[in-house]
């Protein structure tokens, strides 16, 4: 009888054991995704003040800052990471966009604010890629766990689902490729 209760509380102290393993797990996968989330906000805060920016010089641009202000948008609107990829990726493209804009600036270019605002975004930029990486790896991490024999037992019992990671989109791992054409090329008059 003694060896049967000392058996059922071994068995109850494993799965105990096992059912906060996944719960740490879990919190692992939003703590990151939180990290994700606070880069991806201060990214959104900055781009206003660089397309302020870029538009006092390239007043004529307007279809990019269109863009850039849509992607932004979708971003602050997104929810689930599979929404908040896509909108980063669109963002990620449009800012290509409007840097290629401040290439035909040499104005521009040279501007303390847009130096900095570039920095600062470049800054961001590299906290997102390392917040990525973190939360895909978490995200792993936390599917293996629930998927492996006998862990798996005790994630189904008590709803443990998969998380998905997040993924940029094909179409926005290629170049951006702008082109400029004679007519919107910057004259002296508009430089100034």
């Amino acid at each position: 009888m003694i060896f049967i209760a000392g058996l059922i509380v071994l068995v109850v102290v494993y799965v105990w054991f096992l059912y906060n393993q996944l719960v740490t797990a879990r919190l692992r996968v939003d703590e990151s995704w939180s990290g994700i989330d606070v880069q991806l906000k201060r990214r959104s805060s900055l781009i206003p003040n660089l397309v302020e920016t870029v538009k006092g010089y390239a007043s004529h641009e307007k279809e990019v800052f269109e863009k850039v202000t849509e992607a932004r948008s979708q971003l602050v609107n997104a929810q689930s990471p599979a929404q908040k990829a896509q909108a980063d990726n669109m963002l990620s493209g449009a800012l290509k966009s409007l840097f290629a804009v401040a290439e035909a600036y040499p104005e521009l270019k040279a501007s303390d604010n847009f130096k900095q605002l570039q920095s600062e975004l470049a800054d961001t930029e590299d906290k997102i890629a390392y917040a990525r990486q973190f939360y895909n790896q978490n995200v792993m991490d936390y599917n293996t766990k629930i998927q492996m024999f006998p862990n798996v037992v005790i994630a189904n019992l008590f709803n443990f689902t998969s998380r998905e990671f997040f993924k940029a989109d094909e179409e926005e791992r290629a170049d951006v490729k702008v082109s400029f054409k004679e007519d919107q090329k910057p004259s002296e008059t508009q430089q100034s």
